[in-house]
């Protein structure tokens, strides 16, 4: 009783799901770096996480790793599944028995999938937008996808929970994971918007700041700063960044514009 999109652009791969069901983001996506992603819904069956990656990772091409995973379920009728491998087009699948309307829709690196939808539209303009939305990053890419389809109509039932979750080698906290993002809204009047706040947050706190757009701390703009700094009580820099969660965008000598906002009471 959900939609969602399972996607891959470049290195990064990246699942949002949205639908009238507690913590949907608990049950339905799968992604690992360097091998592919997945959704599995309606009836989900979450033995297709685990395996459904093991298929990816050996380099099985999505609709044969959909193939393999239907044709061992006995309950492939009340099943929804969508998958995207390391290369070609995504693909989906509905069981015959998943409840109307039930379709999806796939492309190359990409695959959208929906039951107890308000109609075969909410695919449609999921689909538009995930194609219209080429230069943003794979979880805003995602999400404005989900948005679309939360706008045409989404889960026929209502709204109650969203989540992005978006993996590449390297880009999880610190460098020290695979995990870029991995946001959830659970329980909520308005999920998708939500989902779209927190992933402005998520940005801001987590996000990698610009070369191009970063300014030399001398002169004037050094003494701002340590004025600032000694009005919120902090020693240097580093310490009120530590408070704020900002630390992931400092960088020695100069300072990211979107730090320098904050500092300033600015954002």
């Amino acid at each position: 009783m959900t939609f969602s999109i399972v996607a891959r652009a470049g290195d990064a791969y990246g699942v949002a799901v949205a639908s009238k069901f507690l913590a949907a983001g608990a049950i339905v996506p799968a992604a690992e770096a360097g091998a592919g992603a997945l959704a599995t819904q309606a009836w989900a069956n979450v033995a297709f996480r685990p395996q459904g990656l093991a298929l990816l990772r050996t380099g099985t091409r999505a609709e044969d790793a959909v193939a393999g995973l239907i044709a061992s379920d006995p309950g492939r009728d009340q099943r929804q599944l969508g998958v995207v491998g390391a290369d070609g087009a995504g693909a989906t699948f509905t069981g015959q028995e998943c409840p109307a309307w039930a379709g999806g829709v796939s492309g190359d690196g990409y695959a959208i999938q929906g039951n107890i939808l308000t109609g075969p539209e909410v695919v449609r303009e999921m689909e538009a937008a995930w194609l219209a939305a080429a230069e943003l990053p794979l979880a805003e890419r995602l999400v404005a996808a989900l948005a679309a389809g939360d706008a045409a109509g989404g889960d026929s039932r209502g709204r109650q929970s969203a989540a992005v979750y978006v993996v590449e080698a390297g880009a999880g906290y610190a460098g020290a994971g695979d995990v870029a993002c991995d946001l959830r809204v659970d329980d909520h009047p308005d999920p998708v918007t939500e989902l779209r706040r927190l992933l402005d947050v998520h940005e801001l706190l987590f996000g990698r700041p610009d070369p191009e757009s970063l300014l030399e701390i001398r002169g004037e703009l050094a003494e701002e700063i340590e004025a600032r700094l000694k009005e919120l009580g902090h020693d240097t820099l580093d310490q009120w960044a530590g408070v704020e969660n900002l630390e992931g965008r400092l960088v020695e000598g100069r300072i990211d514009p979107i730090v320098l906002a904050r500092l300033r009471g600015d954002a």
